[in-house]
């Protein structure tokens, strides 16, 4: 396996450093002026992540490609992390949404997108009751919340380096068996291990350990990992997980605003889980804000058992936008037009190429890296072997390695999203936007190994 100079790898960043700042004055201006009013230049703080001084303030986007400030023209296979996956403004969405403006935005009522969405989620994910919330973040949030009032007990379980959004419990790790709270998680109210038991992805000794305790009231679990790379689960270890939730008395959360890409009822249909809460936000609405959560006629019954009029609307559940009927437009056409089993017919292919350029380019150059994909979404990792837990994908991690190849695919017109190696496929993705990352990546691999 060839091995790749720092010496080099710090020359070659402070080039495509040089050139990308030198190509976008309007982007670094824009920065600059925005330092003095937004906090670190930008509007929330991991905008900072993205490689290069700055980021590349962006003037439009349609479909697959976006343009920024300066004119030049992206194929976007970061896609918002999965918020755009459908494209950046598919006209059904759009259509919808501009119609729905004039007929009014939030009400605190139903409209009649809202019981037709709950009917299109009852069909793709199998589960009969459906509500609303304004990200994936506050669904499972609110599923949570849910979970420990009908179990009546006090903790969560979650998978080590594991994904949820910013909800609190789950910025947990384990490092040499000891569970802490995660590298960077920012004032935690409590110490995580109050609230939450962690364990490896795919040990499954080690998740009956944990729940024969009794004292977890949910899993909340990523079909597989996903923002750590890839991490699937082995053969039987869903079907493990199910009995031994339901053998322990803890309920299932499963939570599909990424492994959406596996097919239009997620992970969940593709591979027939049996979850008792499934999560889904992102993408539902086209990049309007707006998640939904699901549940089994068994929950939804002991959560009206528990359920009492007077208090419903400060239970720590809802918010006033949620559930607004502009967000519901949108969840409506976009599940309806956009995010059709016609159009995972068409992304899936392009993740295969996808996959299939970056492997071959990896071989070629004898790189101890591999690739793997998961329906329509597919990214690499710096390891020679694909990881079966959480720890292995996350040591197989170089910050300095994934800032060169984000940053050097950027300055060729290829956007990757920012906190790892993921490329996601949008309806509109084609062959020549996939062979134009393949080009520029086995670039990349070609000067790193020069």
């Amino acid at each position: 396996m060839s091995n790749i100079s720092r010496e080099r790898l710090k020359f070659l960043m402070e080039r495509e450093n040089k050139r990308f700042v030198e190509e976008r004055p309007k982007s670094k201006a824009l920065f600059e002026r925005a330092g003095k009013s937004l906090m670190g230049g930008v509007p929330m703080n991991w905008m900072m992540k993205w490689a290069g001084a700055f980021p590349p303030f962006v003037r439009e986007a349609q479909g697959a490609h976006f343009f920024d400030v300066d004119g030049h023209r992206y194929v976007d296979f970061c896609l918002g992390d999965t918020g755009a996956m459908t494209g950046h403004s598919p006209f059904a969405t759009v259509k919808a949404v501009e119609e729905q403006l004039r007929r009014g935005i939030t009400f605190m009522l139903p409209t009649e997108d809202a019981v037709c969405v709950g009917e299109e989620l009852q069909h793709r994910f199998g589960l009969p009751y459906w509500q609303f919330a304004l990200t994936a973040t506050d669904a499972n949030r609110f599923s949570i919340r849910l979970a420990r009032q009908i179990t009546q007990r006090p903790k969560i379980l979650v998978f080590n380096w594991c994904y949820h959004g910013t909800v609190d419990e789950t910025f947990i790790t384990l490092k040499d068996g000891v569970v802490a709270a995660r590298r960077g998680n920012i004032g935690p109210p409590v110490d995580p291990a109050v609230t939450t038991k962690v364990v490896e992805f795919n040990d499954l000794s080690a998740l009956e350990h944990a729940l024969d305790s009794g004292d977890v009231a949910c899993v909340l679990a990523e079909p597989a990992l996903t923002n750590v790379g890839i991490v699937h689960p082995l053969p039987g270890y869903h079907d493990a997980l199910r009995e031994l939730t339901r053998k322990h008395g803890a309920l299932l959360i499963i939570d599909e605003t990424h492994t959406i890409c596996a097919g239009p009822g997620g992970y969940t249909r593709a591979e027939n889980l049996q979850p008792d809460f499934v999560v889904f936000g992102k993408p539902i609405a086209g990049g309007v804000p707006g998640a939904a959560y699901g549940f089994t006629a068994d929950v939804s019954r002991r959560i009206a058992d528990r359920q009492n009029l007077e208090d419903c609307d400060t239970g720590g559940i809802g918010g006033t936008l949620a559930g607004n009927a502009l967000s519901l437009a949108a969840m409506r056409a976009t599940l309806t037009r956009v995010l059709t089993k016609d159009a995972f017919d068409r992304m899936i292919p392009m993740a295969e190429r996808w996959t299939a350029g970056v492997e071959k380019a990896i071989a070629e150059f004898s790189l101890p890296w591999h690739v793997t994909r998961l329906g329509c979404r597919a990214e690499y990792l710096f390891s020679p072997h694909h990881p079966k837990n959480g720890t292995e994908a996350h040591d197989a991690m170089d910050f300095e390695l994934e800032r060169f190849m984000h940053l050097y695919a950027m300055n060729r017109g290829i956007l990757l999203t920012p906190f790892h190696n993921m490329a996601l496929m949008s309806p509109q993705t084609d062959t020549s936007d996939v062979d134009q990352h393949t080009r520029v990546f086995r670039e990349a691999a070609k000067e790193l190994t020069a």
